[in-house]
């Protein structure tokens, strides 16, 4: 159960952006920098929440085989929160969710953004 669980607080993101409000953008680039990362993505789901008028946030979860990827936008706080986490069973798969991490920030592009590290098991 060895692994790495990354997250990132992030704040002064675009709320225009359509990652922010749009669950098919945000789900087509999580399926992308999961791919890219060389993680192997099994499953997910977005959910986006408030009005009809396609402004709320997204809950979004991409369940990979290594563990789990999830996102949260709020574009009301121009915030966002992401959670990686990847066990190590089998080989240490620590770069790979850097790697993931990383291309999931730029894309959001925020002004400021705390990231931490937990090593766990």
């Amino acid at each position: 159960m060895r692994g790495l669980h990354l997250t990132a607080d992030l704040r002064g993101v675009d709320p225009a952006q359509a990652l922010m409000t749009e669950a098919d953008a945000l789900g087509s680039a999580c399926r992308e920098a999961v791919a890219a990362a060389g993680l192997q993505g099994v499953a997910e789901l977005m959910h986006r929440f408030g009005p009809a008028d396609g402004q709320g946030g997204i809950t979004g979860v991409v369940l990979l085989a290594e563990s789990h990827l999830a996102v949260h936008t709020w574009p009301e706080l121009g915030a966002v929160t992401l959670d990686v986490y990847v066990c190590n069973y089998g080989g240490d798969n620590s770069a790979k969710a850097e790697r993931l991490m990383a291309t999931l920030v730029d894309l959001f592009a925020p002004a400021e953004s705390n990231l931490q590290q937990l090593l766990r098991g």
